[in-house]
Formats: structure tokens, C-alpha cells, sequence
């Protein structure tokens, strides 16, 4: 998406009509407005949210122009609007919201609905209005709302999302992230076959013929209530996943004001250390017993049977018959020589002779009986059973020992955390920060429950589930209808799982891709020794590069958080752009512009500097809104970048124009 001109009118302090044409040269692609505070930079900034989404953060909900609005006598009217040019996968569009002002008989200023109406050009280069019902759907296609935060954004709210992303409040994020980098396509080929409401597996299923057996509609109906039952669990897990979120932020919040009290300092780093080492304990105690099972389900066959395995040899070496079978020689062999009456050597083989009486021995032990190879198989099978449980015993014990003891270890950390609570309580003031803080630790450790509670649930639900879509496959085979209902649905399923399979694959590389691209930027903004990884659900950490082994999360400074979201929402707009024409078309995505309201106040005069160079670089379009002194570094900084310039003539607090 490139922006071409806002033009605004009578919006706010913009008297009258007043257009702004923004830079869309390749090479000069910012633009940069500049004015001193109040002079109407936030003004504008919200022009774009307005005209796109109807919304603005104005605590003064009249759009009117003041100095307008003074002028009007009772029976006049004004009206508000603003226009947005914009080029959206290579067609032109006039995005345009309007709201119509008047004064009744009182003189008192009043309002008409909010009309939002969006133009494009047709194939013979008219312009068309699309149909009223259909722009908020045309909008979305353009630029979905929950997208928008992440191309206009002000200084302020750049500074909350990076708080967000660091705290784990990243589900907008990760959503985000997959459209703006093209993988919506995968995610909404996924819902539309299988997914909750209506899909495509799910009108399969409500479309069984039950008539030729009433089974089918028990079956169905057991399945459908399952289904609902598995929703509500999910729908309550994202839930109780939301408050874990709020209730850890407040723990983490209420942990660090009782860290930065004098007084308990020492007890809130101890009662930390506690707390990790019940932790550390938890980990081992999982993996020791993992480990136990693991050699347990591996080797206890073999050490249970050692003494028979003995037994058995031991009788095997006195019955001497390991040598008695003759290799290569089959009993079928021996049953035709003697029906024959003659041996290969042309020796006579009659009745009850001792030749005849010998061969019948040997049909003991050879194939198919096969005794004697049998037997050497069974000793060798014995021998490597034996060797491989040489220290299974003491292995099995030294585990067992860890985990016997675990109990009195636990119980111990548990209760000097209690006694160092305990004193923390007693405290002036941090006593209620502790009593408030082991409330909410509480209420962590209930939603866990609650989660392994649920989790646990839904396993049964899934398997009862499972048995009835059993149930009814084996009878829905038996009709011609029902059986071509599931074929169908096979195919269905077999699509989904492919599908699936693809998406999780290209996501993890995007994934992948998307680190390695926002610590090239992260680094060239903030040169400080950090690095920043991602995990699977798009939470950022702040990784310290110079100690091995280090895996925590560090704290951060203003200038460093906004960094860190500078670099993220950078490095999905490179992502983003460079992703246009991929080979797999299913990740086609659009670049978008940066329309950034006073960017660069958190940053010194040297991380101006480089925020500067790379944002035109990653960026299409960056358009500025910023106070003079930044302004004028910015103009040096992206001189050979810069396009367009703008400065607001500010003639009173009602009205503003743009030179």
C-alpha cells in the first residue's frame, strides 16, 4: 500500500481544505511534517485513523473545525471530511469519511452520522463508488484495523506495544505478524475446512442420512455435543491463558516494587533464589523420573528374566542338542529320500532298517523344527540381554534415591519461602505489597490447575469423540449416500493435514527469518551487546551476547524497549515487502507505509541517527510527523531520502495550515 495525498477539510484546527502529497519516489520515499507542540501534528496523525476506522483518541469528540464552527449562525452547516489517496495492489483508491455539522435554532452545534465511502478506478480508468455495504469489507482487504496500529502509531503507543511484546501480551502480535508476512492465506484455508462455526468438514458431518439407521443420528449428535464441550474448554483456556498474562504482570510488577524497597532487598533475593530452586528441584525431579521410566520400560524385562535366562541355558548346555541340526538340510529333504527308498548316495532305504531309522531321528532336529538354530539364536539373544542391564540396577536406584528425597527437599524450600514471606509481611508498607502479591501468586497457581484441570477434560471428551466418529464411519459405510459423505470428508481431513503441515513448516522458517532480520536492525539502532530472540508465540527477549550460558530475559531502558519495537515492526515491514512476489504464492504479501506522530523523543542524538538510516531503507514509505528539533535532524540525517516537507503555520489554537 502507497500513500499518494490526505487532503483534509475544516478537520480539527485545519481550516478549510488543506492537502498534504506525500513522497512515492522509490529512492526520496519520506516525508516529513514538522511543528511545535499543539500546532497540530496529532491532528493530522489521526486524520489517517479517522478517515480509515472512524477512530481518534481526542478527549474532544467535535471534529469540527473551532474557528469554523464560531462562524456559524443557527440553520448553517459544515462538513467535516477527509480524503486519503492510496494505492492498494496496484489500483487506485479514494478512501473518504465525512461527518455533516449543523446548528439548530438554539444556536447549539449538532451532528450527523459518520459517512465513510471508498472509490477505485475500473478497468476503463472511471472512477466507481464501491457499493455502501461492501466498504468496511473493501477496508479490511485494504488494511484490517487490528493491522493499522503497526504503520500508525505515535511515540507514546510505541512505548506501550513494547511493553506489551515483552511481557507476553503478544497474541495481536503473533496474528499480526502471520498477515502482514502472507501466512492469513494458510490460516484461513485451515478454518475454512476444519476450524470452529461452520466449516467444511463440519457440513459434511450435518449431512449423514440417519433414516437407514438410527445409530448414525445417536453417533452424531454424542460427536456435535463433544465438539460444543471441547469449544467452551478452548474458549476458557484462551481465557484463563489472558489472566495468567494480567495476573503474572501485576506479580511482576508487585515483585519489583518489593525489590526496590531498602529494607527487603535481601529478602526479596533470597525468597527469588528459593523460588528457583524449588523450580530447578520440580525440573529435576520431572527428568529424573523420565529417565527412570525410560531405562525401566527398556531394560526391566530383561533384568526380571536374568534368572530364567540362566535356568534355561544352564538345561540347554545338558540336553546337547546345539549340534545336532545339519545345515542347509530340510526335513522335506529327509521325507523324500526315505519315500523314495534310496539315499543320494544310491544306498537302499527300506522299513524299519537302521538306515530308515536314523533318518527319522534327524527329523527332531532339523527344519522345520529347526531346534538346534533355534537354540543358538535364543543363547545369543540371552547374551546381549545380559549386557545391556549391567547397570540397570544402580542406575534404576540412584534415580529412585533422588526422587525418594524429593518430598523432604520440597517441604524444606517450602517453608523458608513461607518464613521469608512471613517477615516481608511484617514490613511497613511492603507487607501489603507481599500480602497483595501472594494473593495474585494464588490465583496463578489456581489457573494452572484450572488449565491441567481442563486440559485433562478435554483429552477424555477428545477420545469419547473419536470412538463415536468411529462408530459411525463403520456404519455410515453400510449406505451409498453416507459412505460418499465420508469419502468427502476424508478428503477434507487429508487436505487439513497437509495443509497443516505446510503452514507449520513455512511459519517456524518465517519465524526463523523474522529473528534473524529484527536483530540486523535492532543492532544497527542499538549497538549495545543485545540480541533479541523469539519465541513461538512472538514474545520478544533481550539476550546479553557476552555471557555464554545466559538465557534470561534482561530489563531494559526506555531508549532500549523502543528500540526493540522499532526493530520489530521494521523488520516485519522488510519481511513484508521483500515477500511480495515469493515463489509459494500463499505468501503473497503487501508492503506497507510507516506514518509514524513524534518517533524519535525517547532517542539521543545518535540513535536519531541511525533509526533514520534505516527506517526510509526497510520502510516503502515513511511518512514524519515530528517537533522542529528532531525535525531538523531528521532532514539531515535522511537528506538524500527525503521527498516531501511540510511545516505546520500554526495562526492561532483554532487554526492551523499546512506550508
Amino acid at each position: 500500500m502507497l500513500l499518494k495525498s490526505l487532503k483534509v477539510k475544516d478537520f480539527r484546527q485545519f481550516i478549510g481544505e488543506q492537502t498534504v502529497h506525500f513522497a512515492t519516489d522509490s529512492e526520496k520515499n519520506v516525508t516529513i511534517i514538522m511543528g511545535e507542540n499543539g500546532s497540530g501534528k496529532t491532528s493530522l496523525a489521526q486524520a489517517f485513523t479517522w478517515c480509515l476506522y472512524a477512530n481518534t483518541d481526542f478527549e474532544d469528540k467535535t471534529l469540527l473545525c473551532k474557528a469554523t464552527s464560531q462562524k456559524m449562525l443557527p440553520g448553517d452547516e459544515a462538513t467535516v471530511r477527509v480524503t486519503l489517496v492510496l494505492v492498494h495492489n496496484d489500483k487506485d483508491y479514494e478512501v473518504i469519511r465525512e461527518q455533516r455539522y449543523y446548528k439548530d435554532n438554539k444556536g447549539t452545534l449538532k451532528s450527523n452520522n459518520v459517512v465513510f465511502k471508498i472509490a477505485n478506478k475500473n478497468a476503463d480508468g472511471q472512477q466507481e463508488f464501491v457499493k455502501p455495504l461492501e466498504t468496511e469489507f473493501r477496508m479490511k482487504e485494504i488494511l484490517p484495523q487490528e493491522l493499522s496500529r503497526y504503520f500508525f502509531f505515535d511515540g507514546e503507543r510505541i512505548g506501550n506495544m513494547s511493553k506489551e511484546i515483552r511481557r507476553g501480551k503478544s497474541t495481536e502480535f503473533a496474528n499480526a505478524v502471520r498477515s502482514l508476512l502472507g501466512l492469513s492465506a494458510f490460516s484461513s484455508s485451515l478454518g475454512h475446512l476444519k476450524g470452529r462455526g461452520n466449516t467444511v468438514i463440519s457440513s459434511y458431518e450435518g449431512s449423514y442420512v440417519a433414516e437407514t439407521d438410527s445409530k448414525i443420528s445417536r453417533y452424531t449428535r454424542e460427536i456435535d455435543e463433544y465438539r460444543e464441550k471441547i469449544e467452551k474448554i478452548d474458549q476458557r483456556l484462551e481465557e484463563i491463558e489472558r489472566q495468567q498474562v494480567q495476573a503474572k504482570e501485576v506479580c511482576d510488577d508487585l515483585s519489583e516494587r518489593i525489590r526496590k524497597n531498602a529494607d527487603s532487598e535481601k529478602l526479596a533475593r533470597e525468597k527469588d533464589r528459593l523460588r528457583k530452586e524449588r523450580e530447578g528441584l520440580i525440573s529435576a525431579k520431572a527428568s529424573k523420573a523420565s529417565l527412570m521410566l525410560k531405562s525401566f520400560n527398556s531394560n526391566a524385562p530383561s533384568y526380571f528374566s536374568k534368572k530364567l535366562m540362566k535356568d534355561a541355558l544352564q538345561k540347554l548346555s545338558e540336553a546337547e542338542k546345539l549340534d545336532k541340526g545339519i545345515p542347509d538340510i530340510h526335513a522335506r529333504t529327509i521325507k523324500h529320500l526315505i519315500d523314495r527308498e534310496q539315499c543320494i548316495c544310491g544306498h537302499s532305504i527300506k522299513f524299519g532298517s537302521p538306515e530308515y531309522n536314523e533318518l527319522n531321528k534327524l527329523l527332531e532336529y532339523i527344519p522345520p523344527q529347526a531346534i538346534g538354530n533355534l537354540i543358538g539364536q535364543f543363547v545369543r539373544d540371552c547374551e546381549v540381554r545380559n549386557k545391556s542391564i549391567d547397570t540397570f540396577f544402580d542406575d534404576i536406584s540412584d534415580k529412585y534415591k533422588f526422587i525418594r528425597e524429593f518430598d523432604e527437599k520440597y517441604a524444606e524450600i517450602e517453608e523458608n519461602i513461607k518464613l521469608v514471606e512471613k517477615n516481608l509481611e511484617g514490613m511497613e508498607k511492603v507487607g501489603e505489597l507481599q500480602a497483595k502479591l501472594s494473593r495474585y501468586e494464588k490465583e496463578l497457581r489456581d489457573f494452572k490447575s484450572e488449565n491441567d484441570s481442563k486440559n485433562i477434560q478435554k483429552g477424555g471428551y477428545e477420545t469419547s469423540m473419536k470412538r463415536a466418529e468411529t462408530e459411525r464411519n463403520e456404519l455410515a459405510l453400510n449406505d451409498a449416500n453416507n459412505k460418499k459423505i465420508e469419502t468427502y470428508k476424508a478428503y477434507a481431513q487429508y487436505m487439513y493435514d497437509v495443509l497443516s503441515e505446510q503452514y507449520k513448516t513455512e511459519e517456524a522458517n518465517t519465524r526463523i527469518k523474522l529473528e534473524e532480520t529484527i536483530n540486523e536492525i535492532f543492532k544497527s539502532i542499538y549497538n549495545g551487546g543485545f540480541s533479541l530472540a523469539i519465541d513461538d508465540k512472538y514474545n520478544i527477549q533481550i539476550m546479553v551476547d557476552d555471557y555464554e550460558g545466559y538465557t534470561e530475559d534482561v530489563e531494559t531502558s526506555t531508549a532500549q524497549s523502543i528500540s526493540v519495537i522499532f526493530a520489530f515492526i521494521a523488520g516485519v515491514i522488510k519481511m513484508a515487502r521483500e515477500s511480495k512476489n515469493p515463489e509459494n504464492e500463499m505468501l503473497v504479501s503487501e508492503a506497507y507505509p510507516l506514518v509514524m506522530d513524534a518517533p524519535l523523543s525517547a532517542f539521543d542524538k545518535t540513535r536519531i541517527k541511525t533509526v533514520c538510516e534505516v527506517l526510509p531503507a526497510v520502510a516503502e514509505q515513511v511518512i514524519i510527523f515530528i517537533k522542529d528539533t528532531d525535525g531538523e535532524l531528521a532532514e539531515t540525517y535522511m537528506s538524500d531520502k527525503l521527498g516531501k516537507r511540510y511545516k505546520f503555520d500554526k495562526r492561532s489554537e483554532f487554526e492551523t495550515y499546512l506550508v
